[in-house]
């Protein structure tokens, strides 16, 4: 599945070279985090949730967008030696457009539960509730960001500070995302994401890097009803392993301003972890 996944990644940039900006009111109305862009203009509404894979587009200059977990569990895999359970509360990620391409959010875990216990046992030996830990980060949109186009790409850098006490990964991490979207017809988008992570391990007392690919079909059923299905692998040099899953999340488009999600993340092996959530998403 991994080599699925690599090749689907590489698909997009054969149509780097087709693919040329094209000029838009919204350039020379100059809008930024300062003058807004009127709400009759906003282009679709386009979160970066529910799953691993994220929009190539940006929030309009001058508004805000919310992303919020409501709740997230998140079971370790059954092929670890210890098993861990985590909880996350309205874990949040605000957002606010600077200009035409380019946004900024802030990653706030208001709330998460951390549990331990060595395989096997039925107690859990280790408990620990914290504020999780908060992440800066910046999207640019390089490619197709009218939304009218056939492809678009775009990146996002980030750092992640540790603020969450014993839930904490215990040193600053850093990451580079890069995802694209391919309109496949009016109601399908495939959408094809690599990030790159430096996390912390705290057994190893070192950073470590993490390679993430993933592959996102979303359809539309209706102007309403939508669902996403998702391939998810990722690799750590330290572990020398992949972990595989499948993510399926229905999409409630309630209002143009207002997206409602639910789903699952499920393991493909022994060492993938399993995911339930539910979010929202609200722009003004």
């Amino acid at each position: 599945m991994k080599q699925i996944l690599w090749c689907l990644c590489l698909l997009p940039l054969g149509s780097w070279a087709q693919v040329r900006p094209t000029a838009s009111p919204y350039d020379s109305a100059h809008y930024s985090w300062r003058k807004p862009v009127p709400r009759n203009r906003l282009r679709e509404l386009q979160p970066d949730r529910p799953g691993i894979t994220e929009s190539p587009f940006t929030v309009d200059a001058g508004h805000v967008q919310l992303e919020l977990d409501g709740l997230r569990l998140r079971n370790s895999a059954r092929g670890n030696p210890e098993q861990s359970r985590e909880w996350k509360v309205a874990y949040t990620m605000l957002k606010l457009g600077l200009s035409r391409r380019t946004d900024v959010h802030l990653e706030l875990p208001m709330y998460t539960i951390a549990k331990q216990r060595p395989t096997g046992t039925r107690e859990w030996q280790e408990r620990n509730a914290a504020f999780g830990d908060l992440t800066l980060r910046v999207k640019h949109n390089f490619l197709g960001d009218l939304q009218d186009g056939t492809f678009a790409m775009a990146a996002i850098g980030f750092v992640r500070l540790p603020s969450g006490g014993l839930t904490s990964s215990g040193r600053t991490e850093y990451g580079l995302v890069v995802t694209s979207d391919a309109e496949l017809s009016d109601n399908a988008n495939l959408e094809f994401q690599l990030e790159t992570d430096l996390d912390y391990d705290r057994e190893a007392a070192a950073h470590c890097l993490r390679l993430m690919p993933s592959v996102a079909l979303e359809y539309d059923f209706t102007e309403r009803f939508g669902i996403i299905t998702e391939g998810v692998t990722q690799w750590t040099p330290r572990q020398q392993r992949w972990e595989a899953s499948l993510n399926i999340a229905p999409l409630f488009k309630v209002t143009e301003n207002m997206q409602l999600d639910a789903g699952t993340h499920v393991a493909l092996n022994r060492r993938s972890t399993h995911e339930y959530f539910v979010g929202v998403t609200l722009r003004r």
